[in-house]
């Protein structure tokens, strides 16, 4: 499965949300991103078939506000307020900076959100049986196997004495939970990590430069959403440098980067966990497993599997 039915479950949680309120007009969902439309279309329109699999269709039986960020994470929090000022039944958000201008916005409105880290952790929810208030969501779980990422770049390139870590500093908390992480992973396997930082396509340029300048061997890519929406300047400069690069998601592979590994939406067969695929050129699900807690907060996913080579 891919990261477009992870965004479907969040459409189908937003949908679930909305049938649990017993709403009896048209309701309106709130949806709330980091980036622009034409950047996650793919994803918007899997959010859309969640709906729709839920039995809501836009236009027919539920409408939408959108509030995209443009990659701009200091425009949330008034994207939030404006959601709120609207009175959506509901707030559907996609990652981490979003969720919490959300959470920040409303303790009454539902806000389902769609993440990669531990909300309860993050002090989004009360526990992944009982997520309690007002917040629940999906979450990918994609910083407890950044260790993992970096672990795969080192067997790829077991010569490297220094890695590069490529991070947003805007997205603060998620960045400093993927650096801390791939520290960790850095002092086990004896390199040198250089932490380069970048939150504009201006900043990419410089980052590798800095990457070159360091002779870092190899490049980890935070999980960041901004990397995602500029996925293909990402990939086109770790090629025209030459370091091989190591993505979260498969959608990097997919616009001709070297390898992903991380935690997409994957289903267990029968019950039982396949072994991981580690770059054997097929994707293999690591763990999987889905519960839906009492309470007006809904349903929470967690979700995890491996992503590998498509060249």
């Amino acid at each position: 499965m891919r990261r477009r039915e992870f965004i479907a479950g969040l459409g189908g949680a937003a949908a679930w949300t909305l049938a649990a309120q017993g709403q009896q007009a048209v309701p309106v969902i709130g949806y709330l991103d980091t980036a622009s439309p034409a950047e996650v279309r793919p994803f918007l329109l899997a959010f859309l078939r969640g709906l729709s699999e839920a039995g809501f269709a836009e236009g027919r039986n539920v409408a939408i506000e959108y509030r995209w960020a443009e990659n701009q994470n200091d425009r949330l929090p008034a994207l939030a307020a404006d959601l709120v000022r609207s009175q959506v039944a509901v707030i559907a958000t996609v990652n981490l900076q979003p969720v919490l201008a959300a959470h920040a916005a409303t303790k009454s409105i539902p806000v389902v959100f769609a993440i990669g880290g531990d909300p309860v952790e993050i002090g989004l929810v009360a526990s992944l049986n009982r997520p309690g208030g007002n917040i629940t969501g999906v979450t990918q779980q994609s910083v407890e196997v950044f260790a993992k990422r970096l672990e795969l770049l080192h067997e790829m390139v077991p010569s490297a004495g220094s890695i590069a870590l490529l991070t947003n500093p805007t997205n603060k908390l998620n960045a400093e939970d993927e650096t801390r992480e791939a520290e960790k992973a850095a002092r086990v396997h004896g390199v040198r990590l250089v932490v380069l930082r970048a939150s504009s396509l201006s900043d990419l340029d410089m980052a590798f430069a800095t990457l070159v300048k360091e002779r870092a061997g190899g490049l980890l890519v935070s999980s960041d959403p901004f990397f995602v929406a500029k996925r293909d300047e990402v990939v086109a400069l770790a090629a025209r440098h030459a370091v091989p690069a190591i993505y979260h998601r498969r959608e990097f592979t997919m616009a001709g980067g070297l390898t992903s590994y991380g935690p997409i939406p994957g289903a267990s067969s029968k019950g039982k966990n396949p072994p991981i695929s580690r770059c054997s050129g097929r994707p293999g699900s690591r763990w999987s497993s889905t519960s839906r807690p009492q309470g007006r907060s809904g349903l929470m996913f967690r979700h995890q599997s491996c992503c590998v080579p498509t060249r």
